[in-house]
């Protein structure tokens, strides 16, 4: 732990909520910067609060300087891959010229640290249906773009400058906290397991299949699902590596294998007692038939350890989120 404190960015959303809640009972000092257009402020159990954004150069200034920053967590991001399709300026500005001018106070206030939610959609569709930290980065949609184009700034300012990074690649997040007290409240949300879990909780009529007739084991997509907590912690893991003089540095957080669709679907239905209204559509455009990750390197690096890594520990805490939340919304919805 440090006396410096630490801003997180995007702290009211679900990634970045998950991340404070285990900062706050490490006892660190954090500072949260949200404009709160898709995170909730009920989603903050630690730390002091600032709504604006982060492409606010004169409000950032004043909280690195006033709080003392030496680590910046940076979250805050738009995350949906079909609106970035049809509206890809709205990504390029907030996900890639705001972070641009975050990095920018970064260097005049000479944070130390930065570490960056990043993606696997910044490898776009690899043929192996695998993706390791060094296979060619491709992506398909302007929402991957944006976060590659970040992690290129990272790259170059940590060259020129004495901030060193992690970029964290993350493969499908999935889960809530175990303890129910926050977890994923993204309104009209796209995730598999959330939406699975909301329709087993009436909130939606049905769920979709796109597309039965991939080349894996029962024909529908699969994926590496990686438990909101255990990704959490990869951030903390990362904030170590970084504090005892750890280099920048690029890691893929997955779990190495994946789940199909009609896997999850079968552990929602399980789990919950009750089957879903499952409709079987058309492939999506430019949806892999597999993405799974090599994600050795940051066990090794990081010495990370996944606690949640099991598809039927993943869906039973959703749906005890989804549950919380049709019986009391406590402000999040």
């Amino acid at each position: 732990m440090s006396n410096k404190t630490i801003l997180v960015t995007g702290g009211a959303g679900y990634i970045g909520s998950h991340t404070i809640k285990q900062l706050g009972k490490n006892g660190e000092n954090i500072v949260i910067l949200d404009n709160l257009s898709t995170g909730f402020k009920a989603s903050i159990l630690y730390g002091d609060f600032v709504q604006g954004d982060t492409g606010d150069s004169q409000l950032v200034s004043k909280i690195l300087s006033d709080y003392n920053v030496d680590t910046v967590i940076h979250f805050a991001a738009h995350t949906v891959v079909p609106e970035s399709v049809s509206n890809p300026l709205k990504y390029y500005w907030n996900n890639t010229c705001s972070t641009r001018n975050l990095l920018e106070q970064c260097q005049k206030h000479k944070v130390k640290n930065f570490i960056f939610s990043s993606t696997a959609a910044v490898y776009g569709t690899p043929e192996s249906g695998k993706a390791k930290e060094d296979t060619p980065t491709a992506p398909i949609n302007p929402y991957g773009s944006s976060k590659l184009m970040t992690e290129m700034m990272l790259k170059d300012l940590s060259f020129a400058s004495n901030l060193n990074f992690v970029a964290l690649r993350y493969f499908n997040v999935a889960g809530s906290d175990p303890e129910c007290e926050i977890g994923q409240c993204t309104p009209n949300a796209t995730l598999l397991i959330k939406v699975c879990c909301e329709a087993a909780v009436g909130k939606r009529d049905h769920v979709y299949i796109f597309g039965t007739d991939y080349p894996t084991n029962d024909g529908t997509g699969v994926r590496d699902y990686i438990h909101v907590e255990d990704l959490a912690d990869a951030h903390l893991c990362a904030l170590d590596y970084l504090r005892t003089g750890g280099k920048s540095t690029i890691l893929n957080v997955g779990y190495g294998h994946g789940y199909s669709v009609r896997e999850v679907m079968d552990a929602v239905e399980r789990i919950d007692g009750k089957p879903l209204n499952i409709i079987e559509q058309e492939r999506r455009e430019g949806d892999p038939p597999a993405l799974v990750s090599i994600a050795d390197k940051i066990r090794n690096k990081l010495n990370w350890t996944p606690k949640y890594d099991q598809l039927d520990v993943i869906v039973k805490t959703s749906l005890d989120w989804e549950y919380r939340l049709k019986d009391n919304s406590q402000g999040f919805v």
